[in-house]
C-alpha cells in the first residue's frame, strides 16, 4: 500500500538538506538550521540519534536512498534482527556472522556508533534451541550453560565496537497477561528462574568491560499506580535497584518507545519524570525503539486528509513528547527510532487486525512527515538551562 497523497506541502527534503550542508554560512547564505540533518543537531547537545536498519535494504541496489538516510540522518545504528540468536546461530555450534559484521562495518565507515540488539530475550530463538528444550534433549543445566556460551561468544566477538548492549530484554509481564500480577516472563525466566537476568549482565561484562550493558523493554514510559504489582515501570524500576544493589554491572535501562494514536499516551512531564527517578539510581537511560503506529482505517486507505492528518499530527506529538523527555535528563544518551521509514517497517506485518501502520518518520517515498519536522525542531530550539550537555557515564565493574 502506497499513501502518496497524506504529506504537507513545504517539508524540507533530506536531499535538499544534505546539499545546504555541505555550504558554509555566509553573509549572503546565512546558516540555516532547518537544513541540518537531526545526526547533526543532536550533536549541539550530545545526544545521539538512531534508527534500527533493515539489512536487506541496506544491501539492496534498488534502494539507495535508504543508505543515504542512514548514512546522513543516525549517528548510532541498531541491528533490526541480524544480532538476534536465531539469525546469528541458525543451527547449533555454527554462526553466521555475516550481516551483523557487516552492520558493524557500515557503522564505522559512517563514523557511526552500534547499539546491539539483543543478548538475551524470549522470543527469535533459534529452532534447535526450544525444540532442544521441549523434548528434553536439552535440560536446564546445560540450557544456562548454552546461555552463557551464547552471551559470552557474541559479546566477545563485538568486543570495543558495541557502545550500548541491550542484555536483556522484555523480562517482565503486561497487566493484561495471565496471571495479571505483574512478573517475570518468558522461556529464559520459565526455565531458569529470574536469576537468569543478573548472570546475563555479569556474563556480558565478562565478555565486554567497554560496552554500556542496558535492560530494554515497552511500556515503561512513565509511571503508573506505584503498585510494583500491576505498574510495569515500578517493576522495572525495583527490579534494577535490587540488581545494583547486588552488584549486577548494569548501566543503563531502555525504553522502547513503541506507541500508538489510537492510545491515551504520555505527556513530556510523565515521560521526564521516569527519566529522572531511573537517572537518580545512577543509571543511564535511552529511548531505543520509538515508533508511533496509528489504525488504517478505510478512510486512511483510501487518502481521505480528514482521517490521515489528525493521525499524522498525533504521530508528531508522540514523537516530541518522547524527545523532549529524553533532552531534559542528561542522563538519557539516545533517541533510536525503530525503522524511519513506512516503506520498511515491521508494524503492518506485525499488526494486522485491525491493520496498523504509518509509524515512522518518512513515508513510503522517503519524504519526512511532521514527526520528522517536530523532532529536527526540537533540537533546534532546545537549549539551556533545562536542557544540559549529555553525562559521560562508564561502565559498571
Amino acid at each position: 500500500m502506497m499513501l502518496r497523497r497524506w504529506m504537507a506541502a513545504g517539508l524540507v527534503a533530506v536531499a535538499t538538506a544534505g546539499v545546504l550542508n555541505a555550504v558554509p554560512a555566509t553573509a549572503q547564505r546565512p546558516y540555516d538550521p532547518t537544513a541540518q540533518s537531526l545526526r547533526a543537531l543532536g550533536q549541539r547537545h550530545g545526544l545521539y540519534v538512531g534508527t534500527a536498519v533493515d539489512m536487506a535494504a541496506l544491501a539492496d541496489p534498488a534502494e539507495p536512498r535508504y543508505r543515504e538516510i542512514v548514512r546522513d540522518e543516525f549517528s548510532t545504528v541498531t541491528a533490526e534482527n541480524v544480532m538476534k540468536w536465531e539469525s546469528l546461530e541458525p543451527t547449533r555450534g555454527n554462526y553466521d556472522w555475516s550481516a551483523a559484521d557487516e552492520l558493524v562495518a557500515t557503522a564505522r565507515r559512517n563514523g557511526q556508533k552500534v547499539r546491539g540488539h539483543v543478548l538475551v530475550w524470549h522470543s527469535q530463538l533459534p529452532k534447535w534451541l526450544t525444540d532442544g528444550v521441549a523434548d528434553g534433549s536439552i535440560d536446564n543445566a546445560e540450557l544456562r550453560s548454552i546461555l552463557r556460551r551464547h552471551i559470552t561468544t557474541v559479546a566477545s566477538r563485538y568486543r570495543g565496537k558495541i557502545w550500548q548492549w541491550d542484555v536483556v530484554n522484555e523480562a517482565v509481564s503486561d497487566p493484561w497477561d495471565t496471571p495479571s500480577t505483574l512478573h517475570y516472563k518468558g522461556f529464559w525466566a520459565e526455565h531458569l528462574g529470574p536469576g537468569y537476568v543478573a548472570d546475563a549482565f555479569r556474563w556480558a561484562r565478562a565478555a565486554d568491560p567497554t560496552a554500556l550493558l542496558f535492560y530494554n523493554d515497552y511500556n515503561i514510559e512513565a509511571f503508573g499506580s506505584g503498585d510494583p504489582a500491576n505498574d510495569k515501570t515500578q517493576f522495572v524500576f525495583d527490579m534494577v535497584k535490587g540488581l545494583l544493589g547486588r552488584g549486577v554491572p548494569i548501566d543503563g535501562v531502555g525504553s522502547q518507545g513503541h506507541l500508538g494514536t489510537q492510545y491515551g499516551n504520555y505527556d513530556t512531564l510523565q515521560v521526564a519524570d521516569a527519566l529522572h527517578r531511573f537517572a537518580g539510581l545512577g543509571l543511564s537511560t535511552a529511548f531505543t525503539e520509538v515508533d508511533v503506529r496509528s489504525r488504517l482505517t478505510d478512510g486512511v486507505q483510501a487518502g481521505d486528509s480528514e482521517e490521515i492528518n489528525p493521525r499524522l499530527q498525533a504521530s508528531a506529538a508522540n514523537f516530541h513528547v518522547l524527545l523532549q523527555a529524553c533532552l531534559a535528563e542528561p542522563r538519557c544518551l539516545s533517541f533510536t527510532v525503530w525503522g524511519f521509514t513506512d516503506r520498511h517497517s515491521w508494524v503492518p506485518g506485525t499488526f494486522d487486525d485491525p491493520p496498523q501502520g504509518l509509524a515512522t518518520i518518512y513515508d513510503e517515498n522517503y519524504q519526512p512527515k511532521r514527526s520528522y519536522q517536530l523532532m529536527k525542531a526540537d533540537l533546534i530550539y532546545a537549549g539551556p538551562p533545562y536542557v544540559r550537555t549529555r553525562a559521560t557515564p562508564k561502565p559498571r565493574r
